[in-house]
């Protein structure tokens, strides 16, 4: 049986009142029968991925009404992740020490009054979301990236809360992770960005060009692409074509066609979508993730090809964005790669969340719109003098990170200690505060 992790569910005796995200207390540990059937059946004999395979074997095979009962603790789970305010909820394998963990305000904390759970019980859980090419990769490759919905949870939009998941082996155990995706899109002129940096992001205003968005896991890089993608579509008639692994905010049309292909669901890989979204009449390429040197040549063609592309990297500065794309290929071919790289990238906006006086997460970023002297300076392989650059360029809206630490500072929205602990060149931005 192939089961689908973000489609509706049959319904079945529920313990949890989920409307509107609020929540009963469910009975610590008292898990649906059907998981102590299941792990009771495990063979003997059977240990470490064995094991792992035969409860997958197992739960595949169960009826609408033990999936859901199974789902319905999941769901229950993730339901509280939006009580608290939480961006991420964590759980299973021996390392959760048999409890259900959150991250809120970027601190992970447990929830005991979620009960306490042995690893095989969770195994049963977190086997029973995946379907057949989900449990596949989990099994051969050591994780699964799929998208999950709450049916009877919705957000402020009127549509089910969202979360991007990832299922992955922990220690001859399985572990699963959820980040909440939020259920509204912030407008791009609210994330102080320079008027000129907003233009060139339009696709009213520049036409072509890769601008990427860099930060570390959880640093709101997705937060900043829909704001992007939400201000595109309102603002032109077109195509929008997002190609993600897994898909996140689903961007209702509004003046743009836009179409959500999913990676392992839609398209086997990122570099088909990207090559087949060459026939499909795109205006705008959004790819959720350039994580492989075939995605990130992939990539540089379509942009060559002269649409507007926006991606992710997982790199903490622009120079360090640069030098990795171009690291990624092999050595005989980076020359070539620099180059198309400096003639096609347009922006880099690399961004941190930082602890907010007060409470919440204030975004901190660097921002380098590539103009003919950087261009040259990729070109030349001198990215040292691209720092410089933006450490400049103030007036076109650029910036350094150490400069936008040093304004949020001295106006009060983050410490300066904080300040100091997120910078990436800390001399300069310890020049800037005295």
């Amino acid at each position: 049986m192939t089961k689908d992790p973000s489609e509706p569910r049959p319904s079945s005796p529920d313990p949890v009142d989920r409307k509107n995200g609020q929540t009963d207390s469910l009975p610590a540990a008292s898990l649906p029968d059907v998981c102590d059937r299941l792990i009771d059946s495990i063979p003997a004999s059977y240990r470490g991925q064995r094991r792992l395979r035969y409860l997958a074997e197992e739960t595949s095979k169960l009826s609408a009404e033990e999936d859901a009962a199974l789902r319905n603790w999941v769901d229950h789970f993730a339901t509280r992740t939006i009580e608290l305010g939480a961006s991420d909820m964590d759980v299973g394998g021996r390392a959760c020490d048999g409890q259900v963990w959150y991250r809120v305000e970027g601190e992970k904390r447990r929830e005991e009054d979620l009960g306490s759970y042995e690893p095989l019980e969770t195994d049963v859980l977190i086997l029973n979301l995946l379907n057949e090419k989900q449990t596949e990769a989990l099994l051969t490759e050591g994780a699964a990236d799929f998208s999950y919905r709450l049916q009877n949870v919705t957000g402020e939009d009127g549509r089910p809360r969202r979360f991007r998941a990832t299922a992955y082996s922990d220690y001859d155990h399985a572990a699963l992770n959820m980040r909440a995706i939020t259920d509204e899109v912030f407008a791009l002129e609210d994330l102080g960005f320079h008027k000129q940096i907003q233009r060139g992001m339009m696709f009213r205003h520049v036409r072509d060009g890769l601008t990427l968005i860099t930060g570390v896991t959880g640093s709101g890089k997705s937060t900043t692409l829909d704001a992007i993608i939400d201000a595109n579509n309102e603002d032109v008639p077109g195509h929008i074509v997002i190609i993600a692994q897994p898909v996140e905010y689903m961007h209702k049309p509004k003046k743009c066609i836009v179409r959500h292909r999913e990676v392992g669901k839609d398209v086997t890989t990122f570099k088909a979508g990207i090559t087949q979204a060459l026939r499909q009449d795109p205006d705008i390429v959004v790819i959720g993730e350039m994580r492989d040197p075939e995605t990130i040549q992939a990539a540089l063609e379509i942009t060559d090809s002269g649409h507007k592309v926006f991606s992710t990297l997982h790199t903490s500065s622009a120079m360090e964005t640069i030098d990795r794309i171009v690291a990624e290929v092999p050595p005989d071919e980076q020359e070539r790669v620099r180059h198309r790289l400096a003639d096609v990238l347009r922006c880099v906006v690399s961004q941190q969340l930082l602890p907010k006086v007060g409470g919440g997460r204030q975004m901190a970023k660097e921002v380098l719109w590539v103009g003919a002297s950087a261009r040259a300076a990729i070109k030349n392989d001198n990215v040292g003098e691209v720092y410089q650059m933006m450490w400049q360029g103030g007036d076109q809206g650029q910036t350094t990170l150490e400069q936008d630490l040093h304004r949020l500072s001295r106006r009060g929205k983050i410490k300066p200690k904080i300040a100091m602990d997120y910078a990436n060149n800390k001399k300069r931005l310890r020049r800037l505060m005295t």
